[in-house]
């Protein structure tokens, strides 16, 4: 099997995991991107996945994706391809990072947004990064705390908020993550009804992501395999 039959049969797997879990709640598959997380994987299973129909990217190191989206734009130059910024960002390589990314989903403080803010050229998308269990050292900011970062994302000129994004923590089960998340969403979307957006669910728990209202699952091992290097 060649790495375009790899690819196409995991990709036909994840979208029946996705159309299937829709159906067990009664939502339409159109209601949930599939992200495709290609950190470590090379340009050209990008490109294949772009024939494949896929359009959202993601990457978590600025050094890989910057190589890596100019790579793809040489291989397919037409394609439809939206790249989203999924790994820890620190504020001085916002600059960088708006080189490539079309959204940023891991803004988890508003020194960072600024830093974004400061940085952009033209109004940028982001999602601001929440941590359901208020560990830092995984990143994102804390639950309780997410209306006020929030409004500070939203006065800026130069972003958009699109939403919100979470990793289910280490020791709380998905379901009672994602259901936190979509308790502190749905107040969210009081003051910002454009905040449509919840990443959340990975290969692992994308059916207890969906069944909690993810808009967004992004998918890496399930739809690539285990990680290789990006370049030889």
């Amino acid at each position: 099997m060649n790495r375009r039959e790899e690819l196409a049969l995991s990709l036909a797997e994840v979208e029946d995991r996705i159309a299937a879990a829709c159906a067990a709640v009664g939502r339409s598959p159109d209601e949930v991107e599939l992200l495709a997380v290609t950190k470590t994987f090379p340009a050209e299973d990008v490109a294949i996945l772009s024939d494949l129909g896929l359009t959202a990217f993601a990457e978590n190191r600025d050094q890989e994706a910057s190589r890596k989206t100019a790579e793809f734009a040489e291989l397919r130059p037409d394609a439809a391809a939206r790249w989203h910024m999924v790994g820890s960002l620190q504020r001085n390589k916002a600059r960088s990072v708006l080189r490539w990314a079309d959204r940023i989903d891991t803004v988890d403080s508003a020194r960072l947004a600024d830093a974004i803010a400061k940085a952009a050229t033209e109004p940028t998308e982001v999602l601001v990064q929440v941590s359901i269990d208020g560990d830092e050292t995984r990143g994102g900011h804390p639950i309780g705390d997410l209306p006020r970062l929030a409004d500070h994302v939203a006065r800026s000129s130069e972003l958009i908020l699109r939403g919100v994004m979470t990793v289910a923590p280490l020791g709380m089960s998905p379901q009672q993550a994602f259901a936190a998340l979509y308790e502190a969403v749905t107040r969210l979307r009081v003051d910002h009804p454009d905040a449509t957006v919840i990443s959340a669910g990975m290969s692992g728990d994308l059916e207890d992501a969906i069944a909690h209202g993810s808009t967004c699952v992004r998918v890496g091992t399930a739809l690539l395999g285990s990680r290789r290097l990006a370049s030889p």
